[in-house]
């Protein structure tokens, strides 16, 4: 199964912190499926579940809390990060390797302490700074990143602040 690669880091990380009490991590979602079978992983503040189904494999076991990971300071395209105080609140990886396809979408949604066109100005003129060309619709950015990845960024009114999504496709 192509995905097992990613059952040994997981394990890795769902051990790190344990003594530690919950902090305000994101929501994870990893789903992995291939030709050989699937890798499912949930986590969040109070725990989660590992399945992995394959060819002769059928795993599925509860974990501890993995997503204590410090997402909102490593979180970047192409070196532009959300806007300043923005906070990462979901965090979902879809990948797909099956019958010759080969692609992959990560979601993240995330709060932030400006309004939606405040944030989305923000972000547009960052990534000017680093010659990334994207298109705006309203207060959502869109463009492709040095990799040849699609990605947008949507803010929406969240009281006086916003919230959104980050997209990324891998194709």
């Amino acid at each position: 199964m192509r995905f097992a690669f990613l059952i040994p880091p997981m394990m890795l990380l769902a051990a790190c912190g344990q003594d530690e009490k919950p902090k305000n991590s994101p929501e994870l979602t990893i789903n992995a499926d291939g030709d050989g079978g699937a890798v499912h992983i949930t986590s969040g503040k109070d725990g989660g579940k590992l399945k992995i189904d394959g060819t002769g494999v059928n795993i599925d076991l509860d974990i501890p809390d993995i997503a204590d990971l410090d997402i909102n300071s490593d979180f970047d395209i192409d070196g532009v990060k959300l806007f300043p105080g923005s906070q990462i609140t979901t965090m979902d990886i879809n990948a797909n390797d099956k019958n010759g396809a080969n692609d992959a979408v990560v979601k993240f949604g995330f709060t932030s302490p400006a309004t939606p066109a405040k944030a989305a100005d923000w972000m547009a003129g960052e990534f000017a700074k680093k010659s990334i060309k994207v298109s705006r619709t309203g207060d959502t950015l869109a463009g492709t990143d040095k990799d040849g990845d699609a990605f947008t960024v949507a803010f929406a009114p969240d009281g006086a602040n916003a919230k959104g999504e980050v997209r990324i496709v891998s194709k």
